[in-house]
């Protein structure tokens, strides 16, 4: 197939379709969903918890909650946990939290029988490393956004920054998909919260209220932990 970047060692490919073409012949894949479903997976795989990516945030997901003992996840409000990240700063070790997400949840329960890790710009060194150790060949699934009037894919600034923090780390030859995204991260590397906070869906954070959710985001790095899809749920390795 002649979209799967086969002939390198680092493939980068966006959405659901970029899973489906470069999981299988991958030897580990890494979904980045920076704004927020793997920020918060990786903050709270780092305090110890236990994620369980679900698609919907429907009643289903509340009858699958309750089915193993886990806390869901609600919408960015109150003091519930959420895909805000600052409603993880607070969770437990050892809890169990359902987090419903239709872009990284969504990616990281397509992904089959392939080695999945949650990746982000907070835990970007860490999950390369941890990549590596599947195998030379590694995709990098940035998972975009949605747009609303039709549910089709809108490829997002900050997951794009965010692959390419992680592929900076990775050895190998990059497709030119993967080196792009490198580039892009590097252009702006030195001052990550400005450029999150600049994009158009750092600017939805902002106008909801949540920017303080971008300097969590933005923390490069700040977590020591490679959440891996295990039995469907993401914990440490």
């Amino acid at each position: 197939m002649i979209f799967n970047q086969r002939d390198y060692d680092i493939r980068c490919e966006w959405g659901e379709h970029g899973v489906s073409q470069l999981a299988p012949i991958s030897d580990a894949v890494i979904i980045v969903d920076a704004m927020s479903f793997c920020t918060c997976v990786s903050m709270a795989v780092s305090r110890g918890a236990i994620v369980y990516p679900y698609l919907f945030n429907d009643e289903s997901a509340t009858v699958y909650a309750s089915s193993i003992g886990a806390h869901l996840a609600k919408a960015r409000a109150g003091k519930m946990y959420s895909l805000s990240p600052n409603s993880i700063l607070r969770i437990e070790r050892d809890m169990k939290l359902v987090l419903p997400s239709k872009n990284g949840a969504t990616l990281s329960l397509g992904t089959r029988a392939t080695p999945t890790f949650a990746g982000c710009l907070r835990n970007a060194r860490a999950v390369a490393l941890a990549a590596t150790r599947c195998g030379r060949h590694i995709a990098l699934i940035p998972a975009g956004e949605r747009w609303l009037e039709d549910n089709s894919l809108r490829p997002a600034l900050e997951d794009l920054i965010g692959a390419g923090a992680i592929i900076s780390h990775l050895p190998g030859v990059r497709s030119p998909e993967a080196q792009a995204a490198v580039t892009v991260y590097q252009s702006v590397q030195a001052d990550l919260e400005n450029a999150l906070k600049r994009c158009s869906s750092g600017n939805e954070l902002i106008s909801s209220g949540y920017e303080s959710d971008i300097t969590l985001i933005a923390a490069l790095d700040a977590d020591d932990c490679a959440p891996i899809l295990r039995d469907g749920r993401y914990s440490t390795e």
